[in-house]
């Protein structure tokens, strides 16, 4: 089964970038070296990869992202730190 990644990056004006690829090492380079001039990343170099995990199906992976893309700034750094507890009580907005 073919491996696919989804990853965040986090950019020098420290916004974060969460994508998915099916090979993780040739996509940071990629972002690194500006493949893509319309990339969001392409002007916020230099990138660094915070955060990845392993899925062997794609479409799990493309759902993750979606999900993880439409978490708030806080969210995404509990899972960068891997404080798993506090996920289910970091919403987007506060009401």
């Amino acid at each position: 089964m073919k491996q696919s990644y989804v990853y965040i990056l986090k950019c020098v004006d420290n916004s974060y970038y969460t994508g998915v690829t099916s090979n993780l090492n040739q996509r940071i380079f990629q972002h690194e070296t500006a493949y893509y001039p319309d990339c969001y990343t392409a002007n916020k170099r230099p990138v660094q990869l915070v955060y990845f995990c392993e899925f062997t199906d794609i479409n799990l992976a493309i759902d993750i992202e979606k999900k993880i893309k439409k978490w708030s700034r806080a969210k995404k750094e509990a899972l960068i730190n891997k404080e798993f507890d506090k996920l289910p009580n970091l919403a987007k907005k506060k009401f």
